[in-house]
């Protein structure tokens, strides 16, 4: 399986900003082919230990069945769609993707 984890930092990191977001990435990017989970929601503020980073605003999590359903979300319309309407308020975006 592949993790596909995407890590936001938002230009606007209000908390409306931050709820705009998740409910993109769940009308977005959920229920692809091939996603056996997926989540979304904003960063921990009750975990603020040492050890995390936290240098994100929302955090997205998928993880898909085999590297092609990956390879094809990320062509999806849906998937472009998300990106277009949602761009502009990134200050910066890290994907860690992860083989399981």
């Amino acid at each position: 399986m592949i993790v596909h984890n995407v890590f936001f930092s938002l230009i606007d990191n209000s908390p409306a900003a931050r709820r705009r977001l998740v409910d993109a990435c769940q009308k977005h990017l959920s229920g692809h082919p091939g996603e056996v989970y997926f989540s979304a929601g904003v960063v921990c503020d009750a975990l603020a230990r040492p050890v995390n980073d936290r240098d994100f605003d929302v955090g997205l999590h998928v993880v898909f069945r085999t590297l092609a359903d990956h390879d094809a979300y990320q062509q999806d319309s849906r998937h472009i769609q998300f990106i277009d309407e949602n761009k502009p308020n990134w200050k910066k975006v890290r994907v860690f993707d992860s083989e399981v």
